[in-house]
């Protein structure tokens, strides 16, 4: 077997890969020795007589499997923890989620006509005060407010 570095120093430049990607066909050796122009070695690659090898990839299954143990808790105990409660879960980012249900629900009493646009207004001010804890909360004091105007 004859050497066919050149050959493939120069299909690699021609495909746009690494000398270790290159490919020749076993059975087609003697038509790739022969070849020593660009032009000749593409014919080749046409043929299929030479191919570039796919790039070999970090498998994502092991991630995936993990991914899912821990959307049912499991791998998040206290030994796997590297930030504070705080860094791991914002408590800006929960405030968002609090506030944005708060004012979602006040939307839906003011158009159904449970709440007036001043009660409304009043009940978003203090829920952007942080006066609720929750929807539910929040609905638990509207109970006690609309009690007290009756």
């Amino acid at each position: 077997m004859s050497d066919l570095a050149s050959q493939k120093r120069i299909v690699a430049a021609v495909l746009k890969c690494g000398v270790n990607r290159v490919w020749f066909n076993p059975e087609r050796l003697s038509d790739i020795e022969n070849a020593i122009s660009r032009e000749d070695l593409r014919g080749l690659v046409t043929d299929g007589a030479i191919k570039a090898r796919q790039k070999k990839g970090v498998s994502r299954g092991r991630a995936r499997a993990k991914i899912a143990k821990r959307s049912y808790g499991h791998c998040k105990g206290p030994g796997r923890r590297k930030g504070a409660a705080g860094a791991r879960h914002p408590g800006k980012r929960s405030w968002i989620q609090k506030i944005r249900a708060i004012r979602k629900a006040l939307v839906t009493l003011r158009d159904a006509g449970t709440i007036d646009p001043h009660m409304y207004r009043i009940l978003y001010r203090k829920a952007a005060g942080g006066q609720f804890r929750s929807v539910a909360h929040m609905k638990a004091q509207l109970e006690i407010l609309s009690g007290r105007m009756k």
